[in-house]
């Protein structure tokens, strides 16, 4: 007997990877998740690696919990048309922007800036960063 080992479709594991950089934004964990949806964390492990596909209704119950629009799950998703070169380079920005933030540094840096009230805190902040980055370049 041969086994059909099926690759999730890309559209499934963008929107699991989407539910997982939200999900870890609000610092919930799979298991609140499932408890939330009614389901187990391994089905929400499933959804989020693309395995098991989300139904709709469901998504529209994650986008609830989640609080985001369903449209969230989508965004820069694979085969999505771009308006030439620069929609392009914008799907490249905004995936960096999705790895940085499903990283545990990125996650880290986001909470605690994001609790920083004071904009000229902030700005001096992003400014530091940027010349620590232009200092790494010349290096």
């Amino acid at each position: 007997m041969i086994e059909n080992k099926k690759k999730p479709n890309p559209i499934d594991i963008h929107v699991g990877s989407r539910i997982r950089l939200r999900r870890t934004m609000l610092g919930m964990s799979q298991e609140k998740l499932g408890e939330a949806l009614g389901i187990t964390f391994q089905q929400i492990q499933k959804y989020e690696k693309g395995t098991n596909r989300v139904g709709a209704s469901r998504l529209q119950n994650i986008s609830s919990i989640l609080n985001v629009p369903v449209s969230f799950f989508f965004e820069d998703a694979p085969g999505e048309q771009a308006g030439g070169p620069t929609g392009m380079a914008e799907a490249s920005s905004s995936n960096y922007v999705v790895d940085f933030l499903s990283s545990s540094e990125g996650l880290q840096l986001n909470r605690a800036f994001v609790k920083i009230g004071d904009p000229k805190v902030r700005r001096r902040l992003v400014d530091l960063v940027k010349a620590l980055a232009a200092e790494s370049d010349g290096e």
